[in-house]
């Protein structure tokens, strides 16, 4: 397993983590095994969100790892809050209630990092300073950042936040690449080319901020997996699976592989609960993809290299 440090922070996290969205579809003593699997596969960072399972997938994790102050030591845990039903708030009263409740349902006294959930367009970033101070000052987050957030949006928080925003949740798959796209395809009249995204991959490496990969198999907005989807990709399929061949690894690794083998390393949140998927996962934290298949991968899902 790969480790990096969280730049603005002191922790050294692994560069897969176990996304919780779904936990609360397994039974306890599934979840448990989950869980366990993920840790003795020396993940130790768990990401969560207030809003999977409306809190009850918190609830379910802490219970069915018996959460307690040694176990909790072992953990980077993160949570999100900021979408509600049919809205997004960023408002200091809502972030500090979300907060509190996070807490008590994942039995800790304190969160490693809080993002903010996807961006709120009517957010007032004051606001949100007075609640991660408040936060910060009571030792219930020690850390902060956002998700799914644009440069900009990204600096207003920062005009007002005096906390660095050290993580952005954002999605990519070898199939959902925007955040690579436009940059590789510059000034050419190509769709490839229309920058979706305002640079955030760039903006993210120049400021410290750590890209946290989420949906790392997804062919788009949960339009399913792109792994054995030989009907749309199947030119990707077999690739991935000659070069699986060739690290002695599952088509699950190279998929991860190929976003951990970025630069700018990236974690990968894997939101699976099935646990020989985590485990192929994991194989592909620090497995040395070429430059050549890297390169290979992209234009397989689809994209041009001029």
């Amino acid at each position: 397993m790969k480790y990096i440090d969280i730049k603005g922070t002191d922790l050294k996290a692994s560069n897969i983590i176990m996304g919780c969205m779904r936990i609360k579809q397994l039974s306890v003593s599934e979840a448990e095994k989950l869980i366990r699997t993920a840790m003795e596969e020396n993940v130790n960072f768990f990401d969560h969100a207030d809003i999977y399972g409306g809190g009850a997938c918190e609830e379910h994790f802490a219970e069915a790892i018996g959460m307690n102050a040694s176990i909790r030591e072992q953990m980077i845990l993160q949570s999100k809050c900021g979408i509600r039903s049919g809205y997004f708030d960023f408002s200091k009263e809502h972030i500090i209630a979300s907060t509190e409740g996070i807490l008590k349902r994942l039995k800790t006294d304190y969160l490693d990092i809080l993002l903010l959930h996807r961006p709120d367009a009517l957010v007032e970033p004051e606001e949100v300073a007075e609640a991660f101070d408040q936060l910060q000052a009571s030792g219930k987050v020690r850390h902060f950042g956002v998700s799914n957030h644009t440069p900009m949006q990204t600096e207003l928080l920062k005009k007002f936040v005096k906390q660095p925003l050290v993580v952005n949740q954002l999605q990519l798959s070898v199939t959902h690449t925007p955040m690579i796209d436009s940059g590789i395809a510059l000034n050419m009249d190509h769709a490839q080319s229309i920058n979706r995204d305002s640079g955030i991959l760039d903006y993210c490496r120049l400021n410290d901020v750590t890209v946290q990969a989420w949906s790392p198999f997804q062919k788009g907005f949960f339009n399913g997996p792109f792994l054995g989807d030989l009907e749309n990709y199947p030119e990707l399929n077999k690739l991935m699976d000659d070069l699986a061949d060739k690290y002695g690894v599952t088509n699950t690794a190279i998929a991860v592989a190929w976003i951990t083998r970025h630069p700018a390393n990236m974690q990968v949140v894997t939101g699976t609960t099935n646990v020989d998927r985590l485990k192929d996962s994991c194989q592909g934290s620090d497995i040395p993809l070429t430059r050549e298949e890297w390169y290979a991968i992209y234009k397989a899902g689809g994209k041009i290299v001029p």
